[in-house]
């Protein structure tokens, strides 16, 4: 029979062996996509690969328009998601932090719902919507359904910041001589400013990252490159698809890295909006 000890050693062990397990199921697809983007075959052969190259980075940076247009407007798009995100989401949350706690509530619940609804039937519902009232290019139907899934990660990382500020600091700047504007400007956004940079960085990486709603609102000339990349592994599926994924990877990386440095993973992702 085990004794105490043994039987919370044996306990630890397997946690720790439940931990690694998966970790390695969850890390498994991106090994594998990574190590078969420095494919050195000429095709998609058994993993792992038995020889290393670059050539399909080589063709992804200059043979591969498709992909590159794709990107650009990923981009683009991804970039102007984040301005009008960031600016809509920190305005509203301005304005949530200052209402009465029946009020904020429901703003909040109206403003974080998209979280809550698949991204297929948001992309499905704005397509229905468009289609009946063709007025937007298609870059412009992006950017709408972009800003849809944006805007709950803006405004929750905003509440964070706002909530976490003292009103004494804003009444003492009032006291003083400023008025309600520059009080905003010089105590409470400065205060504030690491979630919403947060936020911004939460808004670029979903960004980047859609399909579910892109691939509703997209059309030939204008695409995303998740798009461009669900096309190509339905038409012509090679190696090049790897590299793109790896880049985009990569890229999302960077972000998190920088989000970390801005106000840490675990306050942006753990902490609730309002404490108690």
């Amino acid at each position: 029979m085990l004794s105490k000890r043994n039987a919370d050693a044996l306990l630890v062990l397997c946690v720790m062996a439940i931990i690694g397990i998966t970790a390695i199921f969850l890390l498994f697809p991106v090994i594998v996509t990574v190590s078969m983007a420095f494919d050195g075959r000429d095709f998609m052969g058994p993993f792992p690969p038995p020889s290393l190259s670059m050539k399909w980075f080589d063709r992804l940076f200059n043979n591969n328009a498709y992909l590159w247009s794709g990107f650009q407007t990923s981009l683009l798009l991804a970039i102007a998601t984040t301005v009008l995100a960031t600016a809509i989401g920190a305005s509203a949350a301005v304005a949530i932090s200052r209402m009465s706690p029946r009020w904020r509530d429901v703003a909040t619940t109206i403003f974080l719902s998209p979280l809550v609804i698949p991204g297929v039937i948001i992309g499905f519902g704005l397509l229905l919507f468009f289609s009946v009232f063709d007025l937007l290019p298609a870059f412009a139907r992006l950017l709408v359904g972009h800003l849809i899934i944006a805007l709950p990660y803006t405004t929750r990382m905003s509440l964070i910041g706002l909530t976490g500020i003292s009103e004494t600091l804003g009444e003492a700047a009032l006291s003083l001589g400023a008025n309600a504007r520059q009080a905003f400007f010089t105590i409470t956004l400065p205060l504030a400013k690491s979630s919403i940079s947060a936020g911004a960085i939460f808004a670029f990486a979903f960004s980047m990252d859609d399909v579910a709603i892109s691939i509703f609102l997209c059309d030939y000339s204008t695409y995303t490159l998740p798009v461009a990349l669900i096309s190509l592994m339905r038409s012509k599926l090679d190696l090049t698809i790897a590299a793109a994924a790896v880049l985009l990877m990569g890229l999302t990386l960077a972000l998190l890295m920088v989000l970390d440095r801005v106000i840490g993973l675990e306050r942006a992702i753990g902490q609730g909006i309002y404490k108690a």
